[in-house]
Order: C-alpha cells, then sequence, then structure tokens
C-alpha cells in the first residue's frame, strides 16, 4: 500500500466485514477486531500504530 488513503480503505473494509454479513452490529463488538483500539477503547489485540 503506497498511501495512507488506500491504508486506510483496507483497514475499514477489514474492521467492517464481521458488519456486512451480519456477525455484529457494530465494529467494536468483533472480539477479535482492532477497531476497538481505533475507536480508543482497550481491546484484546496489540495494535502498534506507525506514523
Amino acid at each position: 500500500m503506497s498511501t495512507n488513503e488506500m491504508m486506510e480503505q483496507r483497514l475499514d473494509y477489514i474492521h467492517n466485514n464481521p458488519v456486512a454479513v451480519g456477525f455484529v452490529n457494530e465494529p467494536e463488538n468483533w472480539l477479535w477486531s482492532s477497531a476497538n483500539q481505533y475507536a480508543g477503547n482497550e481491546g484484546r489485540l496489540e495494535v502498534l500504530y506507525i506514523e
């Protein structure tokens, strides 16, 4: 991925997949999603932010 925009598009896709197929109502509700950290909450996965 060559741009931040491309990275954000892929991340949105990954976070919203469980919602799209009806497993959860919000991305943050998916147990193994990094969406919690991106929403400012604590999650089960360690997320390393690259600047």
